[in-house]
Order: structure tokens, then C-alpha cells, then sequence
């Protein structure tokens, strides 16, 4: 049984739990009813507030679509205005326009090109707007106008600024001056920066605005001149000044700090002398006169290298500022007519420098009618620097003409032509060249035929492919076709063993001239001596031996031949020493007046024909040294050892009274004699 104390605090704290419960249960009544009285105030103001929007919307959405009205209506107004103003101002742009467009674009090419651009849009407006109104003829007149003065403006400065490239500018550019080790890269400026800016602006309008042409021949025109005169002045410049002396000038125009001083390039260094040689055979060998005017030469070919220098730097010249002129003529030119106009532009001086190369031809096929083959010398420099040049040529021209780009081809086959046609008929020439006494050596010495002879084919050294194409191009086998190198050579080497066979046959012809075998065997032998050491000397000999490898042996043998029919000359004295008809005896005995005869007469014989001998062999000539010691031994070896023996057997014989009229000559002054051989001057 639970006591009666917990019981009734238990019942007191239950009654307290009650009580809280009932005071909270009230505060959520009282705190409801209060939310419901703002819920019904708040919805209360709510609607309030919407029913006084839509009276404020209602009144001032009408204000809104009237201000909205206004603005159009004053956008409308203001872009009126507008329109009007910019009609009114084409109305203007003639009188506005009219002080600069009379006084032209000098000196404010941009400003001019924009009045020229507000009266362009003034013409399109009236065209477009109203055709027929008289404004229409006055900016059209006046556009007209300006589109003439700017093509003015065009040829002066055009025509004010372009100038000849300086001869020495042009031997920079084409690497004029050998010597340099390193070719710098000069750039030829041919007009000034700003100028050239003006050209390509006015151009460029020109082409797109101006709907016009005529200023593309005008550049033509103006450029075509300054090229020809550019090239013309360089070839002047060579005609002033020698050949061999430096050229100075100042650098004008460059961008190198210093200019080195210009040379012509070097020559072969025989060429003169052998044209010289072959103009003196030509003259009095063929035609048979003594030259009598044959000091001037020197001077006429001075002139003549001169020329043919001159020749080949403006070929190169012309490919160079060519190549300029076309770098120059794009910018300037719309791309689609460059071809034709730089084709125009090239004409003049191309043609010039064609014309030189015809009469270069026409002058050598004049002087080969004369048989003077050294012409041919003059093609050979010129026509190796034009196929060397044919290349950058070709490219230079590309997308020209045809008639353009075959004048150099052509200009080529006619010097090969004419060169092969030189060549040929020197061949013949060397063949043909008549026996005239006159004109041979007294002493026997090299005949000028042959030194000719030599001295052309030397030049061939320096020509070789040239000349090897020469004869190449008038070839019509299946093998001249490929037109190799090796064919060229082998025709080459061909033509030079042809000509030395030709000369050979002329020599021996010529030889019979002389009445004594003696004379006409050392004539043959210095000859062909000569032919010999000139051929090993040089490269003729690895050239001939291309298609004949014995040419050396033969010439060695030829040689050898000549020398041993000389030595039967000596024959008439030591066949006095020989012991053919001498008299048989005992030693001691008594000679018979007979017997005693034919040793005196072999002395005289043997004296007679010893002095004879020398006296006349004497005046001959043997220039090489080598070979005339080696005759002169080689008859003293024979001629000594044979009076030798001869004076032994006459050692003990009493065939005179008078030794000392027999015995002229001690076998050491017989040698002396044979010593003197060959030499006036003894």
C-alpha cells in the first residue's frame, strides 16, 4: 500500500503539468486570432493597392504610346534633314571641288584622290537619282578632268624621276669586278622610295576607278627608254676607256658604303696576237701582197676587244636590269597585264642589242668571204657568254612572246652557223694555201702557215665547248641530236686532227719549193718540230688523243725522218772519207802518181764540200735549241769519226809536198765548223 504523502505529491505535480498546459493552449488561441485579424488587414491593403494600379496603368499607358509617336515623328524629321543636307552637298561638290582639281595632285596626292572620290559619288548619285540634270555633266566633266591630271601626274613623275642606271651600278649588279672574292648583292633603286608609293596609289586608282589603260603605256614607254639608255650609257662607258685600264666611278644611287674599282674581264691572252698573226696570213698569204699595212692592227683590235667586252656586259647588263624592271613593273602593273607590258618594255633594247649581235655575224661572214678567219675569234667569246647566259635569259622572258623569246636562240644558231662555216673553210684554207717561193723561209725556219695554223687552234683551247657546238650544230646524225658534251669533244678533236693533216700535206707541197733536199728537210722538220711542242705544251695533245692516240708517235717519226734526210746532205762530204777507191799499197812503198791523185782529190772533195756545207747551213735556221744541238752532235759523232779514221790511213802516206794544202782542218776545227751550224751569227 502506497503511503498517502507520495500520493499527493504526486496529484500536486500533475495538477501543476495541467495548469502550464491550459496557459499555453490559451496563448495559442490568442496568437491565432491575432494572425487571422492581420491576414484579413494585409489582404485587405492588397487589394487596395492592385485596384489602384490598374487605374494608374489605365492612365498611363495612352501618355506612353503618344511620347512613343513623338520620338518617331522627330527621327523622321532628323534623318530628313539629314538626306536633305547630303543631296544638297553633291549639289556643291563641283564648286567645292573645283580648286583643288585645278590645281592638281602634286604634292598632295592624297587629299586630291579624296575630292576625286566626292565627285566619283556625286556622278553615281545623279546617274542613279536624276539622269538628266545638267549637275550630271558638270562632275562628270570635272571627274574627267581629274582622271587626266592624275594620269599627268603619273607620266611626270614617272618620266621626272626615272634615270639610266650608272654604268658602274650595273657592274656591280653583274658581278663586273673579278677580283672580288665576294660578290656583294647590289639592288638597284630606280625610283625613290615616296615616288614610287605615288605610282603604285595612282596606279592602283588608275585601274580600279579610272576604268583606263593608257598610263600602262605610258610606263612602257618611259621605263623601255631608261633601258636602252641604261645599257647604251654602259656601252659608252667601255668605249671611254681602255681596255686594259681600271674603270672608276663613283657610286652613285647605291646602297654600298664603297664601290672597288671595275675592270673589263680578262681574255685570253693570245686571242690579239693570233688575230693579229692570222689578219697578216690573210692579208699577204692568201691574197699575196706584202702587208704593208699591217702596223695599225694593234689599235684596230684594242678597238675590237673593246667591243666584244662591251658586247657581252650589256648582254648581261640587260638580263639584270631586265629582271629589275619586271620586279619594278609588279608592283606597279595589274597582275594580269605584266607579261604584255614588260614584253613592250624589253622590246627596244633587246632589239638593239639583237641588231649588234646580227652585225657581229654579218661582219664575220663578210671577213671569212675575205679569208679572214680570225673573225671567227671575235664569235667565239661572245657566242660562249650568250649560251652561259641563255638560262637566266630563258626565265627572264618567261611568259612573253614567242617572237620575243626565240631572238636570242636565233641570234645563237646564226653565230654557230657562221663559226662552224669559219671553221670549216680555215680547214680548207690551211689545205689550199698556195706554194709561192716568195713567201717561204730562206733559212727554212717555221713557214707563218703553220704558226697561223697553231695559234687558231689554240684559241680553240679556250672555246672548246663552243667550238665543239659549233660543229655539232651542223651535224644531222641521230648523234648530233643528243648535242652531248662528249660528242661536241670527240667532233672537236676531229676537226683539229683534220686541220694538222691539212697542214701536214700543205707543208710537204710547199717544201718541194726549196731546190735542196737539205733546206727542204730541216724546213719539214722545224715544222713539224714546232706542231709537236706546241701541241705538248698546251692541251691540244690530250684534245687530239680523244680520237687519235698516236698523233704524238706519228710526229716523233716524222721528225726522225726529216732529220735523217738531212743528214744524206753530209753524205757528199764523208763519202770522200770512205774507203771506196783508195788506193791498195805496202806500207813504205812508193804511191803511183794516180794514186797519189785520188787521195789529194778526196781531200778537196772532203775540204770543198765541209766548207761548202757550213757556209751554206750556216744561214739556215733550227730555233729549237734542243734539236739543234742534237743535229749538230749527231753530225759531228759521224763526220768526225770518219775524218778520224780517214787521217789515220793517211797517217803515213807521202801522197804531197804540201800536207798543209790538204790538211786544212784539224778534226777539233771540223767540229768547231759543224758547231756553227744554224747560226748567222757565227
Amino acid at each position: 500500500m502506497i503511503p498517502t504523502e507520495d500520493a499527493s505529491a504526486r496529484k500536486r505535480v500533475i495538477e501543476d503539468k495541467l495548469k502550464q498546459e491550459q496557459e499555453t493552449l490559451s496563448f495559442i488561441r490568442e496568437s491565432l486570432e491575432k494572425s487571422d485579424q492581420l491576414t484579413k488587414g494585409m489582404v485587405s491593403i492588397l487589394s487596395s493597392f492592385e485596384s489602384r494600379l490598374m487605374q494608374l496603368e489605365n492612365s498611363i499607358i495612352p501618355v506612353h504610346k503618344q511620347t512613343e509617336n513623338l520620338q518617331r515623328l522627330q527621327e523622321n524629321v532628323d534623318k530628313t534633314l539629314s538626306c536633305m543636307d547630303h543631296v544638297i552637298s553633291y549639289y556643291h561638290v563641283a564648286k567645292d571641288t573645283d580648286k583643288i582639281i585645278r590645281e592638281g595632285p602634286a604634292g598632295r596626292l592624297d587629299e586630291y584622290l579624296a575630292c576625286i572620290a566626292k565627285i566619283q559619288k556625286a556622278v553615281e548619285y545623279f546617274q542613279d537619282n536624276n539622269p538628266d540634270s545638267p549637275e550630271l555633266n558638270t562632275v562628270k566633266a570635272r571627274f574627267e578632268k581629274g582622271k587626266e591630271l592624275l594620269e599627268a601626274e603619273f607620266r611626270s613623275l614617272l618620266t621626272r624621276y626615272s634615270k639610266p642606271v650608272p654604268p658602274v651600278l650595273i657592274l656591280d649588279a653583274i658581278g663586273g669586278d673579278e677580283d672580288m672574292e665576294v660578290q656583294e648583292d647590289v639592288t638597284l633603286e630606280h625610283l625613290p622610295e615616296a615616288v614610287l608609293q605615288d605610282i603604285i596609289c595612282i596606279s592602283a586608282w588608275l585601274v580600279e576607278y579610272g576604268r583606263n589603260q593608257d598610263f600602262m603605256n605610258v610606263y612602257f614607254q618611259v621605263r623601255s627608254s631608261q633601258l636602252d639608255r641604261s645599257i647604251k650609257g654602259l656601252k659608252e662607258h667601255f668605249r671611254k676607256n681602255s681596255a686594259s685600264s681600271a674603270i672608276h666611278s663613283p657610286a652613285v644611287q647605291t646602297k654600298r658604303k664603297e664601290t672597288p674599282t671595275k675592270k673589263p674581264p680578262k681574255r685570253p691572252g693570245t686571242i690579239r696576237k693570233a688575230q693579229n698573226l692570222l689578219k697578216q696570213y690573210s692579208q699577204h698569204g692568201l691574197d699575196g701582197k706584202k702587208g704593208s699595212n699591217l702596223t695599225p692592227l694593234e689599235g684596230k683590235d684594242d678597238a675590237l676587244d673593246i667591243e666584244i667586252d662591251s658586247y657581252i656586259h650589256c648582254i648581261s647588263a640587260f638580263v639584270k636590269l631586265a629582271q629589275s624592271e619586271y620586279a619594278l613593273l609588279t608592283e606597279i602593273i595589274p597582275e594580269h597585264h605584266q607579261k604584255k607590258t614588260f614584253d613592250s618594255l624589253i622590246q627596244e633594247a633587246l632589239d638593239n642589242l639583237m641588231l649588234e649581235g646580227d652585225n657581229i655575224v654579218s661582219a664575220a661572214r663578210r671577213a671569212i668571204m675575205r679569208h679572214d678567219y680570225s673573225a671567227v675569234l671575235t664569235i667565239f667569246p661572245i657566242l660562249r657568254h650568250l649560251k652561259q647566259t641563255k638560262p637566266d635569259f630563258d626565265a627572264t622572258l618567261q611568259g612573253t612572246a614567242a617572237s620575243t623569246k626565240n631572238k636570242l636562240p636565233a641570234l645563237i644558231t646564226s653565230m654557230e652557223t657562221i663559226g662552224a662555216k669559219a671553221l670549216e673553210e680555215f680547214a680548207d684554207s690551211i689545205k689550199n694555201d698556195p706554194d709561192k717561193e716568195y713567201n717561204m723561209p730562206k733559212d727554212g725556219t717555221v713557214h707563218e702557215l703553220t704558226s697561223n695554223a697553231i695559234l687558231f687552234l689554240q684559241q680553240l683551247l679556250d672555246f672548246q665547248e663552243t667550238a665543239g657546238a659549233m660543229l655539232a650544230s651542223q651535224e644531222n646524225s641521230s648523234s648530233a641530236s643528243s648535242y652531248s658534251s662528249e660528242f661536241s669533244r670527240r667532233l672537236l678533236s676531229t676537226y683539229i686532227y683534220k686541220v694538222l693533216g691539212n697542214l701536214q700535206l700543205n707543208l710537204s707541197n710547199k717544201a718541194k719549193v726549196y731546190e735542196d733536199p737539205a733546206l727542204r728537210a730541216v724546213f719539214l722538220h722545224n715544222n713539224y718540230n714546232y706542231i709537236l711542242k706546241s701541241l705538248e705544251k698546251s692541251e691540244l695533245i690530250q684534245l687530239v688523243a680523244v680520237t687519235h692516240k698516236k698523233v704524238e708517235s706519228s710526229y716523233r717519226e716524222l721528225i726522225e725522218l726529216e732529220i735523217q734526210n738531212y743528214q744524206r746532205s753530209w753524205l757528199k762530204v764523208t763519202e770522200h772519207l770512205t774507203e771506196r777507191n783508195f788506193p791498195a799499197f805496202q806500207p813504205g812503198a812508193k804511191l803511183k802518181d794516180k794514186e797519189r791523185q785520188i787521195i789529194k782529190d778526196k781531200f778537196k772533195g772532203f775540204n770543198e764540200g765541209l766548207e761548202e756545207l757550213c757556209k751554206i747551213q750556216k744561214g739556215w735556221a733550227v730555233p729549237d735549241k734542243e734539236q739543234r744541238d742534237a743535229i749538230r752532235q749527231a753530225q759531228k759523232r759521224v763526220v768526225s769519226d770518219a775524218y778520224k779514221a780517214f787521217l789515220q790511213r793517211c797517217a803515213n802516206i807521202l801522197f804531197t809536198k804540201n800536207p798543209e794544202k790538204y790538211l786544212r782542218y784539224a778534226p777539233e776545227q771540223v767540229e768547231e765548223m759543224i758547231d756553227k751550224l744554224f747560226d748567222t751569227s757565227a
